[in-house]
């Protein structure tokens, strides 16, 4: 770790908001290099369902953490920190500027705390165990264990949420602490300027059914098909991602397409609220609303682009 703080910028906020376009403003503007902190945008092959920037499109600005595993291979919030950090003091090394991006809540305050993310415990019986037991009792069940184990995970897990509820267990139970007590942060030499994005409801979820249509109609169902002929399942972490897990549905035969299309809608939609609910508790964050449709003049009216300025010239 750096001996001198690491002035760092972060963008977050819910899905189809505008962060990807204002981290590139940002990088030509100071210099930087973007860090994703998408938990699906890690993964190769998944490019049209996570909304990857084209490198085309990236006018020359370094990104990290897009593209550093295989779909097929299991993947961590501590494997993400784990790379991410060394990036970080790389990038500042170089004199350049850190900009972290993204709407995975927990990938951005364990980089960003320097949470203690030593590899917890991993038990296969364990966990095929709690994977039964929710087929045979139903989610609710193993929630309500949860929640009398960890209250907080609860709150933060939907009770549908099949996999993360028995990881959460899985801490528990072999560690004999919490999530969050597992993931205690540290001291951190990190200087973040905290960056929320944020649009009105209505408009963000007509924007986020246009992205599905747009994904739709650039060829999301022949990229899941391909991640399908190449070994990925249903099952895997990287096919639990919104618009993989509905067309594999597809696939599969368990729905039409027009039925995974409104799923796959209804998912981002509830997907957007979680990620506003997880940012608004972290006080840091400053927020703008990106009410215009063009997304420069969102920048603009707003007051991100000058209120970025004066603070981050005080960074450091």
């Amino acid at each position: 770790m750096n001996a001198h703080p690491i002035p760092v910028i972060c963008i977050v906020g819910p899905t189809a908001v505008g962060k990807t376009a204002l981290s590139l403003e940002l990088a030509l503007r100071f210099c930087g290099e973007i860090i994703s902190a998408d938990s699906m945008q890690v993964y190769r092959y998944m490019d049209i369902g996570t909304a990857k920037l084209p490198v085309s499109d990236r006018r020359q600005v370094a990104h990290h953490m897009i593209d550093v595993v295989d779909p097929r291979d299991h993947f961590t919030v501590h494997d993400y920190v784990s790379m991410a950090r060394p990036v970080i003091d790389q990038i500042a090394a170089r004199g350049h500027v850190p900009i972290v991006v993204g709407g995975t809540g927990l990938y951005v305050r364990s980089l960003i705390d320097h949470y203690d993310l030593t590899s917890t415990a991993r038990n296969d019986e364990l966990r095929a165990e709690l994977a039964r037991e929710a087929e045979q009792y139903g989610s609710d069940h193993l929630h309500a264990r949860l929640r009398d184990l960890d209250a907080v995970s609860a709150d933060r897990i939907h009770p549908n949420d099949v996999r993360r509820i028995v990881r959460a267990l899985e801490i528990v139970t072999l560690s004999g602490k919490t999530v969050a007590e597992n993931y205690a942060a540290k001291e951190s030499n990190l200087q973040p300027l905290m960056i929320g994005l944020t649009l009105d409801r209505d408009k963000l979820y007509t924007r986020i059914d246009q992205r599905v249509d747009d994904m739709m109609e650039n060829g999301l169902l022949n990229e899941v098909r391909m991640l399908r002929d190449i070994g990925c399942h249903a099952s895997l972490t990287s096919m639990q991602a919104i618009g993989y897990k509905e067309l594999f549905g597809v696939l599969e035969g368990r729905h039409t397409l027009d039925v995974a299309v409104a799923l796959i809608k209804q998912a981002s939609r509830r997907y957007a609220k979680r990620q506003l609910s997880w940012f608004r508790t972290d006080s840091r964050i400053v927020w703008y609303e990106f009410q215009e449709d063009d997304i420069m003049d969102a920048m603009s009216s707003s007051g991100v682009l000058q209120d970025v300025s004066r603070a981050f010239s005080k960074l450091g």
